[in-house]
């Protein structure tokens, strides 16, 4: 019998001991913390989607009235969160991907990486000036990504009203150069 919780015993906790660690990966001396497994469990993903979507709103009620008008999903894995939260809060989903890999008009921020500098992209329609928007993802780390993102919103005359992610990695430091608040459910 397995000695995962019950069915309606999900808590944070549990979503928390679901990720699995593995140390030098993708290379020797990162600690990749997997989420995967989350996804595996119907009920400790709907435990954690309505957390991350609570949060959302009480965040949201703070906004002097207004509502989160769009989710944008981070270039992948805030793409597993996005849609889902951006249907809970009734808000549109919009992806901001690597470049390259957009159609149309597209509005472009760079940041720096370890080995180099990315780029990330928008497209231009598909936010509205004065929006205002959650950005989600998997993962803080050093926070460029998220950084790069926020600059692409602002671009857009939107306002980055919060970050959401399942997990920081507090060590590095990400939050710090972020603007906008920051809800992390998992800490490490």
């Amino acid at each position: 019998m397995s000695s995962s919780p019950t069915e309606n015993s999900f808590t944070i906790e549990s979503v928390k001991a679901l990720v699995k660690d593995y140390p030098d990966f993708p290379k020797d001396g990162i600690l990749f913390k997997d989420i995967f497994p989350i996804f595996q469990n119907h009920r400790a993903l709907d435990c954690l989607l309505n957390h991350m979507a609570d949060e959302a709103i009480t965040f949201s009620k703070k906004l002097n009235g207004s509502k989160i008008d769009a989710v944008v999903g981070l270039d992948a894995r805030g793409f597993l969160f996005g849609p889902t939260l951006a249907l809970k809060l009734e808000a549109k989903f919009v992806p901001i991907r690597k470049r390259g890999k957009l159609p149309g008009i597209l509005v472009s921020a760079s940041y720096e990486k370890e080995y180099g500098v990315d780029i990330v992209e928008i497209q231009a329609d598909s936010i509205n000036q004065g929006d205002n928007v959650l950005i989600v993802d998997d993962l803080l780390a050093t926070g460029g990504t998220c950084r790069a993102a926020e600059d692409l919103i602002k671009k857009l005359g939107a306002n980055v009203v919060l970050n959401q992610f399942v997990i920081e990695l507090c060590e590095l430091n990400g939050r710090d150069i972020l603007e906008a608040p920051i809800h992390s459910v998992i800490k490490y």
